[in-house]
């Protein structure tokens, strides 16, 4: 997209805030017009000082008062027009991020994890700023300095025709040059941009896990790798800063040849008498104020495509392709029967990689499932279909009698309760993180989930209980105490599946033992799929579905499969072995 498409299409954000943009452009004109009649009421005022004892200080007196009164006045208005151009900018950039992160609710999962989120954090946040500094310095300045061009030509062509045009002559080579210099800097503003996006990746990668980066003594690694990324970003940030910096002293040098050209004719004509010297000292201000506005003018421009750069960033997420929309004919599954059937099902994360092929599955209402396997034989992927964060690329399933692709997702997925090995909490209440997929429970109903998953005890210690404040992600407490407040949000929504991905992974076995009573408990009627890798824990199952490769090779109860002495049976054993 080139950069005047980009532009329309950021200005396109600014059309429900046109009401701000008119009365904008309303004090900008005020603010001009009273700035520009100033140096007329200098200039009068000048003209009444003839010489030494001929001074009118009667009308001298008039004319200081209006032009006290102007500048204040030009002044408010400016102040104005200043609150209207912050209200645009900060309104257009605060709708442009709503979008964008609307959109990252509505992508398909393989766009985020495809992404490093560092550099979605710095789209959203970062260059949603830049694009928030471009529009306000280019609605500020833009606005006054169109006004005040078109406003001094027309105060100078009053006072002298032939000046004036001399100085419209020579105003095009300040344009050309600051749109060569615009036209070079944008791709440097695009690299800075992205590259800005590489290191919030990288701070946010080595921040969020400190702890791994120092237990395996990668403190040089990162630090070499964030010098590197430093270095490019320095380079980058040079070069555009250099080729932006440029545009102000060359379009200022061009500004002071049209002052020079203005002073040198100027000053022969009112030599010959042509004009007054107060009118010398008018034409003087408005050629120094009609240069002005094209410096502004040109610092808007380099501002600008930074701008662009970063809008360029942003509509990239808000142009990523949707995940496919649910059917016009997509069924509100209600209260689901708990049967799930996989019917030959395949899938792959990336093309010509296979993962699971031909995949079927037989699961009645109330069965519990357990999935078993080594590490990457597709036992989270089969869950991650189940709950349609992915789309199978080949067969279906079929869950309460409906394919899922004829289901809508929300209610798809609010029929499975789900407890993966990564906890995940937000930062809030301990009582706001166990109601977080039930909003509207009550108290009672939180205490009793917490209960039921073996919290009560260690959040009753915590300072302020229920309301203790929770960092970002639960970093002020154990990973064994985030996943009970995990266990415990499943808990309360008591959906009819369950979806159990190593839940107890970072509990200690006393209160693992505990924890399996409660979920024997919760899993009574209720079709449950759980992952384990620790094999003690689902001997119970009602069939255990061994995994590789992405195929079932073995299937049926513990027994079973220990008798069989097969894949499963030497998977047991070695966990048992001495």
């Amino acid at each position: 997209m080139k950069n005047t498409g980009l532009l329309k299409r950021l200005l396109s954000f600014t059309r429900p805030h046109l009401l701000y943009l008119a009365f904008a452009l309303v004090f900008a004109v005020i603010s001009v017009c009273l700035t520009l009649y100033a140096p007329v009421l200098t200039g009068r005022a000048i003209d009444q000082i003839v010489g030494r004892g001929h001074v009118d200080f009667i009308m001298l007196k008039q004319f200081l008062i209006w032009l006290a009164a102007v500048t204040a006045g030009a002044s408010f208005a400016q102040w104005l027009m200043g609150l209207c151009t912050n209200k645009i900018a900060y309104l257009t950039v605060r709708d442009i991020r709503e979008k964008a992160f609307a959109k990252l609710q509505n992508v398909p999962l393989k766009f985020i994890d495809s992404n490093p989120h560092g550099d979605i954090l710095s789209r959203v946040i970062v260059d949603a700023e830049q694009i928030a500094d471009g529009l306000l310095m280019g609605f500020t300045q833009l606005f006054t300095g169109i006004v005040t061009i078109f406003g001094t030509i027309g105060f100078m062509a009053v006072i002298n025709v032939k000046i004036t045009l001399l100085v419209v002559f020579v105003t095009p080579l300040s344009l050309f040059v600051a749109n060569f210099i615009a036209k070079r800097s944008f791709k440097f503003f695009k690299v800075q941009s992205e590259t800005r996006g590489e290191m919030t990746s990288l701070i946010e990668e080595t921040i969020g896990n400190m702890k791994l980066v120092k237990a395996f003594g990668y403190e040089h690694e990162a630090s070499q790798r964030f010098e590197e990324i430093n270095a490019r970003l320095k380079d980058c940030g040079v070069k555009a800063l250099f080729f932006s910096s440029m545009t102000n002293p060359c379009t200022r040098f061009v500004n002071g040849v049209v002052y020079t050209l203005v002073s040198i004719v100027g000053a022969l004509t009112a030599a010959a008498g042509a004009l007054t010297v107060g009118q010398l000292s008018c034409f003087l201000s408005y050629a120094n104020q009609y240069t002005k506005p094209f410096n502004e003018i040109s610092g808007v421009i380099a501002e600008l495509q930074s701008a662009l750069a970063s809008a360029k960033r942003l509509f990239e997420i808000i142009d990523a392709t949707p995940q496919t929309p649910d059917s016009a004919d997509a069924v509100v599954l209600g209260k689901a029967d708990g049967s799930v059937n996989v019917e030959n099902v395949s899938f792959s994360y990336v093309q010509d990689v296979k993962l699971i092929e031909g995949l079927n599955l037989s699961v009645q209402a109330g069965q519990k499932i357990a999935i078993v396997g080594s590490t990457g034989c597709g036992k989270t992927t089969l869950i991650n279909l189940l709950m349609r964060f992915y789309d199978v690329d080949k067969g279906k399933i079929i869950v309460s009698g409906h394919d899922v692709q004829n289901l809508t997702r929300d209610s798809l997925r609010s029929s499975f309760g789900m407890v993966l090995q990564d906890t995940w909490l937000k930062a809030g209440t301990v009582k706001e993180n166990i109601a977080y997929g039930k909003p509207n429970a009550s108290d009672y109903e939180i205490v009793s989930a917490a209960v039921a998953a073996h919290a009560d005890s260690f959040i009753k210690r915590l300072p302020k209980g229920y309301d203790t404040e929770i960092t970002e992600d639960g970093g002020n407490i154990s990973q064994g105490q985030k996943q009970l407040l995990c266990i415990a949000r499943a808990m309360l929504s008591l959906p009819s599946m369950l979806l159990l991905d190593e839940a107890t992974s970072s509990i200690d076995t006393r209160t693992e033992a505990r924890i399996q009573k409660a979920f024997d408990t919760m899993m009574q009627g209720r079709t449950s799929f759980i992952v384990a890798h620790r094999l003690s824990t689902i001997r119970q199952a009602d069939l255990i579905v061994v995994m590789d490769s992405g195929h079932i090779i073995e299937q049926g109860r513990h027994e079973e499969l220990l008798a069989k002495k097969g894949f499963y049976a030497n998977l047991y054993n070695s966990q048992f072995a001495v």
